[in-house]
């Protein structure tokens, strides 16, 4: 058996060869100083389709990005071949900070969140008046998400030949949402989509809802030139529609004036990632009667000493605002079966 010396000669040291192949680790990893703004119209199987500047680039995730993953509407910073030619791939490097973020998860029980949409300014809650019947408590579940992730609500209902919107309505006033009454044959004359525009113009809004309440057709009336196939058939059963949209899609509104994003329609809205303590935010005027309640309040029905009440009844605030909250905060503890 060979021994070494104390003092051996380079040649006579064993350097066992690296089998992968790899170069050595770093800590240190490139700028990426030439890399241009993009935002994500769309995600597919991995691929992304993004905007830079006129053209649409497609790209994937860098490998240094880990799990972090881009989702519609986000600004990312993209290298590579950014032509937009076919068969060219871009690399995303980096995900901007999100100005807001739509959140689900799949039901109550599940801890897994998934990101719907980021930095849009608006969500837009379609609800249909008959034919599926409205669901107020997926309502209530949308507000309690758009107020969590920073998002202005815009209530639209639409079929409103088939049925008033009175009744609903009523629920909804005393929050203070802005909200919008179609019918159907507004949506097939475009009637419907210029009132809605009003309420779109330099705004990223994000359109959610159930299938069968025509949320695609008001978006098509929108963007008639990339028109999105809609749902043709509502379960006589269930009341439900089939799902037509399978993917979230970022559109421009005539002009750049802004964007709609169309979303897959939901059947559930899981809220288990929504802290109950942020949703007071969207209470401005309830906030102030907060200051006296013990550390830790939920603000909801079953608070003991909540300060709530005492605000309310001294007349600092209209006593549906205090009803509105507590049932935003209730509903996070409900299915969307029930």
């Amino acid at each position: 058996m060979r021994r070494y010396g104390k003092n051996p000669d380079e040649d006579d040291i064993r350097v066992r060869p690296n089998r992968k192949g790899n170069r050595p680790r770093t800590h240190i990893r490139p700028k990426h100083e030439d890399a241009r703004e993009g935002m994500v119209l769309t995600v597919d199987r991995g691929r992304l389709t993004c905007l830079v500047e006129d053209r649409q680039v497609m790209a994937m995730k860098a490998r240094e990005l880990g799990r972090k993953a881009a989702v519609v509407g986000d600004k990312v910073m993209i290298v590579g071949d950014l032509s937009g030619a076919k068969d060219t791939l871009a690399r995303i490097v980096r995900i901007e900070p999100r100005t807001s973020v739509l959140r689900r998860t799949a039901d109550d029980d599940d801890p897994f969140e998934r990101v719907v949409v980021a930095n849009a300014d608006q969500l837009a809650i379609v609800t249909a008046l008959a034919d599926p019947e409205p669901r107020p408590r997926m309502i209530d579940r949308c507000l309690v998400a758009a107020y969590d992730g920073g998002l202005t609500p815009l209530l639209v209902l639409t079929k409103s030949d088939l049925a008033p919107a009175d009744s609903l309505l009523e629920m909804y006033v005393p929050l203070g949402v802005p909200y919008i009454v179609t019918s159907r044959e507004e949506l097939e004359n475009g009637a419907a989509s210029e009132v809605v525009r009003d309420h779109l113009d330099g705004r990223i809004t994000a359109f959610v809802g159930h299938s069968g309440v025509g949320k695609t057709t008001l978006v098509n009336t929108l963007v008639p030139e990339e028109r999105r196939r809609t749902t043709g058939h509502v379960n006589a059963v269930t009341g439900r529609g089939r799902h037509t949209t399978t993917s979230a899609l970022a559109l421009p509104l005539a002009g750049e004036s802004g964007w709609v994003i169309d979303t897959p329609g939901v059947r559930s809205f899981g809220l288990h990632h929504v802290d109950p303590s942020r949703v007071i935010h969207a209470f401005p005027d309830l906030v102030p009667g907060t200051e006296e309640c013990p550390r830790g309040c939920t603000h909801d029905d079953q608070a003991v000493d909540c300060a709530l009440d005492k605000w309310v009844s001294d007349g600092h605030a209209d006593p549906a605002r205090l009803y509105s909250l507590r049932r935003l905060l209730a509903t996070r503890e409900r299915r969307d079966g029930d």
